[in-house]
């Protein structure tokens, strides 16, 4: 039998499912459509700012750092440029394979493996590593034959600091480095992070740290189009770096060689200034280093080398080593005495050679004694026991309060960070110094010593130089500096560093003028005269012998039966010309024994071309480095005719 079908049922079921399917298309429709007006309306900015930076890239601009000159205008720092092998650990999945494969292609030296190696210590696995610097063109292009092989391994051109006299002056210049983890923490917290980006190098010492600012720049950025594979295939817009601006310094680089020359071997700090100004004209400490080790990455074993030695060539002795000064402190006691009225020029002492204190006997240098003794001889004989008693009748705190005025135990300000301010002693000072009562206790035995520059007295050379260049400036106290000026590189308008005076030292100009009368006698009659034979300028001087190790009250001290590092050393301090001085120096050499044989000549040398435009004879300069010459030897070269730059070591 055949069914019978509802023909109007069906029909109506398919309307009704024709409508919803349209509702459907069409809700569909709907929301397309205001997606679609979503997309393109209310977020149109948001999306084209967005493909375009799928289609762009923001690339910082390193600057060019600026230079570094001396007074004269004669380049110590400056820039190259040079292909670089780099290599991101983070996209290599072997490094030690990938590295052993590209020593096939180019030349990978054992010191660029240690070298990588450190950097990769100090550095984030996605960061661009330099594993081979200055590659030649002949290199670039192997390389880029096999490129393909290596991915992760790229070349890039940079731009390496170069400081172009090798280790001369390495402690007033510097070094840039790498920026440590600690150095990038702290530059992403500062207002200048966003002229950071891309700066892989930093200043670390010297003007290099001190003057980043000034010698970074302004980073520039460059708008690039890039691939699909994110490689740049064009540049968009550009905004440029500014390069850093020049710095000038205020010391001679010339005369700075020429001390360094002087010192040879020797361990020592020599700190030459301008007492009118401030101005440093040398800023010597021995030993120094290379600073371009540093440039590309300082290897494990020349950082060893450096860190470890005996002699510490890292140190910077001028800035941050601290000696007693010795008998160079006895003319500052001596003006101390005038001044508080302890003392006058005409009273004299009987010196038998040595002063008894209780039981103590505190000895005289010279056997017997220099018999009757007034100011005046007290400091061209250099008498130990005059000072001796006056440091009794002072006391440590007046002692404390008169070398205060001077700087000493105080730091001068000089422009270049690490400064160490030294130690001068008083009560107030061993109380807090200390934590046993008995400790903290002040012994009236102790402030003997300090009258002939020994005991708890510790002061850099810096304060030392500073010290006399204010005796030779008439009590008025320039504040040091390194830095001369500082030239735009823009305008090219420099910027002269201002003179600062610290203030007037307290001292009546007549009790200064005692004083330097007194040294005036010492480089004519006294302890320095041999050096300063012949000169043909007039000058003031003081040399002193620190003592290194305490001897016993029983022994006598034999350099030549103490060892090397445990011997005295010898100190000088200067100026010239005596009437009006224009340089004013502080220096010591290491273990050397007496001033007036090992420092005092060298001073000679340094006022002879400060002064008088003389450079020494090469007889001369060797005799000098042996401590086998006091006066000038061999004929003077005038400076005109002594070739720049020096030969490489």
């Amino acid at each position: 039998m055949t069914e019978l079908r509802n023909v109007e049922a069906d029909l109506s079921r398919f309307r009704a499912r024709v409508l919803v399917a349209t509702v459907a298309v069409i809700v569909c429709f709907m929301l397309v459509a205001a997606r679609l007006a979503y997309l393109q309306i209310v977020r149109h900015d948001d999306l084209l700012e967005q493909a375009e930076n799928n289609r762009t890239a923001i690339v910082p601009v390193v600057p060019n750092r600026g230079l570094i000159l001396d007074r004269n205008g004669i380049v110590l720092a400056s820039n190259y440029s040079a292909y670089t092998l780099e290599v991101t650990p983070s996209k290599i999945a072997n490094l030690e394979q990938t590295i052993e494969e590209l020593s096939l292609v180019l030349d990978i030296t054992a010191r660029d493996r240690r070298r990588f190696k450190k950097i990769l210590e100090e550095s984030k696995s996605f960061e661009s590593l330099p594993l081979r610097t200055r590659l030649s063109d002949e290199e670039v292009a192997k390389f880029a034959a096999q490129r393909f092989r290596f991915p992760g391994v790229e070349i890039k051109a940079r731009l390496f600091r170069s400081y172009p006299y090798g280790e001369l002056a390495s402690h007033v210049i510097g070094y840039i480095g790498r920026v440590n983890p600690a150095e990038k923490e702290k530059l992403d917290e500062s207002e200048d992070q966003a002229n950071y980006r891309g700066t892989e190098y930093i200043g670390k010492l010297g003007v290099e740290q001190s003057f980043e600012s000034q010698l970074h720049g302004t980073t520039g950025v460059e708008s690039v189009e890039t691939s699909a594979g994110g490689r740049a295939m064009r540049k968009l817009a550009s905004s440029p770096a500014t390069p850093g601006n020049t710095v000038k310094l205020s010391i001679d680089i010339r005369l700075q060689h020429l001390i360094e020359q002087l010192f040879g071997d020797r361990r020592g700090a020599l700190v030459a200034m301008d007492p009118k100004t401030g101005e440093v004209l040398a800023f010597v400490s021995k030993p120094t280093f290379d600073p371009n080790l540093f440039v590309e990455g300082i290897d494990s074993e020349n950082w060893q080398s450096l860190n470890e030695s005996p002699d510490k060539p890292l140190l910077n002795r001028a800035l941050r080593g601290t000696y007693p000064p010795g008998s160079t402190y006895k003319p500052f006691m001596a003006l101390a005495a005038l001044e508080t009225g302890t003392r006058t020029p005409e009273q004299s002492i009987s010196d038998p050679g040595y002063f008894m204190f209780g039981n103590h006997r505190f000895r005289d240098d010279k056997e017997g004694g220099h018999g009757t003794v007034n100011m005046y001889h007290s400091i061209v004989q250099s008498c130990d026991t005059y000072y001796y008693i006056l440091a009794n009748d002072l006391g440590v705190d007046t002692i404390h309060e008169q070398m205060q005025r001077f700087g000493f135990g105080e730091l001068t300000g000089i422009d270049v960070f690490g400064e160490v301010a030294g130690l001068l002693p008083s009560t107030a000072w061993k109380r807090k110094a200390y934590k046993r009562p008995d400790q903290q206790r002040w012994y009236s035995g102790e402030t003997i010593s300090l009258g002939i520059g020994q005991g708890y007295n510790n002061f850099t050379m810096l304060q030392l130089a500073s010290a006399t260049a204010t005796l030779a400036n008439n009590g008025v106290k320039m504040k040091p500096h390194l830095v001369k000026e500082v030239v735009d590189i823009l305008t090219r308008a420099p910027t002269a560093t201002t003179r600062q005076s610290v203030g007037q030292v307290i001292a009546r100009e007549a009790n200064i003028a005692v004083i330097k009368n007194a040294l005036m006698g010492v480089n004519i009659e006294g302890t320095s005269a041999s050096a300063f034979r012949g000169a043909g300028y007039t000058s003031g001087g003081k040399t002193g012998t620190a003592q290194v190790i305490q001897i016993k009250q029983n022994e006598k001290y034999v350099a030549s039966k103490t060892e090397e590092r445990f011997r005295d050393h010898a100190l000088f301090t200067a100026f010239a010309p005596a009437e009006e001085p224009r340089i004013a120096l502080a220096m010591v050499v290491e273990n050397a024994g007496f001033g007036s044989q090992n420092a005092a000549p060298i001073a000679r040398r340094v006022f002879d071309y400060w002064l008088l435009q003389q450079y020494p004879s090469e007889e001369d300069i060797e005799a000098v480095q042996k401590a086998q010459a006091t006066a000038p030897i061999g004929k003077p070269r005038p400076l005109a005719e002594v070739p720049w730059p020096p030969p490489a070591p």
